[in-house]
């Protein structure tokens, strides 16, 4: 794309188009717009050719760009429905489900969490996916830059002297969103895809909505819930963003908490030293970690059957996950093991083509820029970045350059952020919302599922003690599972009249085992790309 048509889409967004970045959003009262025309399309379904669930519905709607001008300029949500088979009479209506991302699609999720629980219970509710606004499925599909994340990149640790690079790989991939989607960036926040989901109620026919959502599903759903709380009939958040932290402030405590987790994998990897030979204590374990980065440094690995190769930035992206699901942890330290005592590179291959190698093109990314860098006022200046990333860096070193420079295009965002922050959650005229957070959870630490009940009134918080997956139900426990489903069954809540309403405990630690190839794959580099529903599949924030 031509530089100068770059800076001039820059500096046009940056003047012309700032007012549009939310500022109505902040001081929205309930339901402002519930009674306005949307000015939304209608719903025609058809199957989805989905031959493992065939009663799988498919459908696009029209939505506005702008809904202050409902009949101006209009895209296209794509919209996945499993219809309720229970008797009239005992349907509760459509519960809406959202992943987090931003931006991770929501079509995969009707047939499975309808399948995970009770059929007496799942064939009450129409089960809605959808697409969020410029994502996947629904039209347009934003790309900015196809090849952003094609490797090897540069290394994210400042100390390679490779800032310089990542500051201009990310001011021009800013530059890129705006050159083209400058009509749409704005557009494409928290409070724009809640109204999409009452667009979605509206076509629909339904009164109410039910919502599921899981990490940033849970700013998504308690937005909708500020907005429109005479349309919440019930509502479940798992794994929860604070409602009133900076995005900025949030990856900060993301950074802190993925440390805690790769301590903890290290520790574990270290009890398991009969295994992986990688020494009996954690710290010996992660000298192997930052060998294999250093290797990489020098000889970076083939990548095959993705593109490019893995160097130490395709490395770090291959182990952060484990911050999400420790399912991970077995085949991250066969990685450690096979490279520091065999040099054999294959697990590591196997490993970054399941959990790191890019798409076809920027995927979310895009749509994960537009709500973090707009929702909020980043720094701007590098000097503060560089400055401050340093101090969180000296405690957590695993995590936080990495986690800096994939949120480095906010620095540069062309539509300025509300300085007034996200929209203000009080959960007036809300029914009471279930919540349920891991206190080990990495990527929506901790105090934000507190701060989201100290914010609704009428929530209860199920807490899982010392668990530490990111969207902890559908796990198999028990204790939260069946909270979830009692919920959706009659509305019943946990009886804790406490901060924490109930407390759960988590999964084992998975056992240690050396993960060798399938027979499948024992002659090849790579094994197939997780689906959504793989055990060690995460979901949700990806940062």
């Amino acid at each position: 794309m031509h530089s100068m048509r770059k800076v001039i889409a820059l500096l046009s967004a940056v003047t012309a188009v700032a007012a549009l970045s939310g500022t109505t959003a902040a001081s929205a009262s309930p339901d402002t717009f519930a009674a306005q025309d949307t000015g939304q399309g209608k719903l025609v379904w058809s199957s989805c050719g989905d031959t493992a669930t065939p009663a799988l519905q498919c459908a696009m709607l029209d939505v506005p760009v702008d809904y202050a001008d409902p009949h101006g300029r209009k895209i296209k949500i794509k919209v996945n429905r499993l219809p309720a088979t229970a008797p009239k009479s005992g349907q509760q209506g459509p519960i809406l489900l959202n992943p987090g991302g931003p931006g991770d699609s929501g079509l995969w999720m009707p047939a499975y969490i309808a399948g995970q629980i009770p059929q007496d219970v799942a064939s009450t509710y129409d089960w809605i996916g959808f697409d969020p606004r410029g994502t996947n499925a629904s039209e347009p599909h934003v790309l900015c830059d196809a090849h952003y994340f094609d490797g090897p990149r540069p290394d994210y640790q400042v100390s390679q002297g490779t800032s310089k690079a990542w500051l201009a790989k990310a001011a021009g991939y800013a530059a890129d969103c705006a050159a083209d989607w400058s009509w749409l960036m704005p557009h494409m926040t928290t409070v724009d895809n809640a109204r999409d989901m009452d667009s979605i109620r509206r076509a629909l026919g339904a009164p109410k909505i039910n919502f599921y959502g899981g990490s940033w599903g849970t700013s998504l759903g308690s937005t909708y819930g500020q907005l429109f709380p005479s349309r919440v009939r019930r509502m479940v958040l798992d794994s929860i963003v604070g409602p009133t932290i900076t995005w900025y402030d949030h990856n900060v405590l993301q950074d802190k908490e993925h440390q805690r987790r790769f301590d903890a994998f290290a520790d574990w990897a270290a009890k398991a030293d009969s295994v992986y030979h990688l020494g009996t204590d954690g710290a010996s374990v992660e000298k192997a970690y930052q060998q294999v980065e250093a290797d990489l440094r020098t000889h970076p690995v083939d990548a095959a059957p993705a593109a490019g190769r893995i160097g130490p930035a395709e490395f770090e992206d291959t182990f952060y996950g484990g911050g999400y699901n420790f399912l991970r942890w077995p085949r991250m330290a066969t990685v450690l093991s096979a490279y520091v005592t065999h040099h054999d590179t294959q697990p590591l291959n196997i490993a970054y083509n399941r959990y790191a190698a890019p798409g076809a093109d920027d995927g979310t990314f895009p749509a994960y820029n537009a709500a973090q860098c707009t929702e909020n006022a980043w720094p701007r200046d590098w000097e503060f970045w560089k400055e401050d990333q340093a101090k969180v860096n000296a405690s957590a070193p695993f995590y936080t350059y990495n986690n800096m420079w994939f949120n480095a295009a906010c620095m540069f965002w062309p539509h300025q952020g509300n300085t007034a922050g996200r929209l203000k959650i009080t959960g007036k005229g809300l029914p009471p919302v279930l919540l349920f957070q891991a206190t080990e959870d990495a990527a929506t630490p901790y105090e934000g599922g507190l701060a989201m009940h100290d914010a609704l009134p009428g929530s209860k918080l199920v807490v899982q003690n010392g668990g530490s997956f990111h969207e902890i139900l559908f796990h198999g426990n028990a204790c939260l599972d069946d909270t979830f489903t009692a919920y959706l069954r009659d509305g019943s809540l946990p009886e804790g009249r406490g901060r924490i309403a109930k407390t759960c405990a988590p999964e084992a630690a998975p056992d240690p085992v050396y993960v060798t190839p399938t027979p499948a794959f024992a002659g090849k580099a790579a094994a197939k790309p997780l689906a959504p529903t793989d055990p060690e599949a995460v979901h949700g924030v990806h940062r």
